[in-house]
């Protein structure tokens, strides 16, 4: 019973969908790595020769749209990634690629904010990634349009602009695993259920953030993130 909690219970972190009054609560943020080639080969690697991976984020890390945010403690190189972000409204283990979509409630722009330094030296490490991606504010993302009303897109452009500067420009066919797969395969390591996200990797172009600019992702057919970090 909520009466019985020793301090109060956290605030549930949502998200608006369009057209509605309505709110999607956040359950859980999954993100897929080097989902596309071009982003893969940029960060030095061989696009070809591994399966998917994930990370995660924590709900807290939700940032809404139009925020203006200080910037983040702990690093020097803060980098940019735009994403399209998949809200589930249902979920299961080992979906099949054929029906995972089913389990789409609708899609967002976002952005996965990286501390690339201390991501660099966890790599080096051998350490977790955690305090390289899921730091406070690392994950800006827009409303969601429900699928109902779009479809599920396998193609439109990605872009992300600094201070109307263009900066990352892809396209969703360039995923190197599709939304349905990235699923059916990341339930095969959890069980997904109606609130998870995920975030589904970048396209090439990623690059540092500084004090003052003003970011925003776009996915054509989707909508748009802007975000800004205080000078």
């Amino acid at each position: 019973m909520l009466s019985d909690l020793v301090i109060p219970a956290p605030v549930p972190v949502t998200l608006p969908v369009r057209g509605s009054l309505k709110r999607f609560p956040v359950r859980r943020i999954w993100c897929i790595g080097r989902n596309y080639a071009d982003h893969a080969i940029e960060m030095g690697f061989d696009p070809d020769a591994e399966p998917p991976f994930f990370f995660s984020k924590p709900r807290e890390a939700v940032v809404q749209d139009g925020a203006a945010l200080d910037f983040p403690a702990a690093t020097d190189n803060l980098h940019h990634e735009a994403e399209l972000v998949v809200a589930l409204q249902s979920g299961g283990r080992n979906l099949d690629p054929a029906d995972a979509l089913g389990h789409v409630y609708g899609y967002a722009a976002g952005l996965d904010m990286t501390r690339r330094d201390l991501q660099a030296q966890a790599k080096k490490q051998g350490r977790p990634w955690d305090m390289a991606k899921g730091f406070d504010e690392s994950a800006p993302i827009g409303e969601i349009v429900p699928a109902a009303e779009i479809g599920h897109p396998t193609a439109g452009a990605v872009t992300l602009d600094v201070n109307g500067e263009r900066r990352q420009s892809g396209n969703l066919n360039q995923q190197l695993w599709p939304v349905n797969q990235a699923l059916a395969y990341l339930s095969t390591l959890v069980e997904l259920q109606g609130g998870d996200l995920l975030m589904t990797g970048t396209p090439a172009g990623v690059g540092p953030v500084r004090q003052g600019d003003t970011l925003t992702c776009s996915i054509e057919g989707i909508g748009t993130v802007t975000i800004s970090y205080l000078p």
